[in-house]
């Protein structure tokens, strides 16, 4: 069962039999939004891209992105950089694995953002989502939808956290302006 998560909402990502969930991927999926012109309206290509910002006690300590797939000890992992989206409310267009099991004990925190690299904003973007699916089986358990338009480049997404033994969700959906994960920096650090 899907959760439709709104903004600032956390769920916890044990399996719904009790057991605790050891693989997850959050998928990135986009459409290019068309604008109307002169002559009918066209699609620009839009390049979105997903990160995965890794932190230690409110410390960034690694990042997967499209030019570092894998985190240093392996337990992060990004499929590829997409150039144009077009999956949008279908598959992933951009996907991050987390192997939970294999997340060292001294990160706390996994924040993942989503940034224009091409400077367009999301009044240029549709169906435009953040999803969590259990690796092991396939089960999207929860999606987050971006909310349409806006005047800022970027957004940071959402974030899984340690909470007890287990992990939770946090859907942040908080608006930034920025090309890359450096540039999100600053505006990650009020959701840690």
């Amino acid at each position: 069962m899907t959760v439709n998560m709104t903004k600032g909402q956390a769920i916890s990502l044990q399996k719904s039999d009790g057991g605790t969930l050891t693989a997850v991927r959050m998928g990135l999926g986009w459409q290019a939004a068309p604008r109307r012109g002169l002559f009918g309206s066209r699609t620009r290509e839009v390049d979105l891209d997903a990160s995965a910002v890794l932190f230690a006690e409110k410390q960034p300590v690694d990042v997967v992105f499209f030019r570092h797939l894998v985190s240093d000890d392996g337990s992060v992992r990004h499929t590829g950089d997409n150039l144009v989206g077009g999956a949008g409310q279908g598959g992933d267009d951009e996907a991050i694995l987390v192997d939970l099991q294999r997340v060292p004990v001294h990160i706390d925190q996994i924040v993942f953002t989503v940034n224009s690299f091409t400077g367009q904003t999301f009044q240029e973007v549709q169906n435009a989502f953040c999803r969590i699916v259990d690796e092991t089986n396939g089960q999207e358990l929860a999606r987050y939808t971006l909310d349409g338009g806006g005047q800022y480049t970027a957004q940071i997404m959402a974030k899984v956290h340690r909470s007890g033994s287990g992990w939770q969700m946090t859907a942040l959906g908080s608006p930034a302006n920025g090309r890359t994960f450096q540039d999100l920096m600053p505006s990650m650090l009020p959701h840690l």
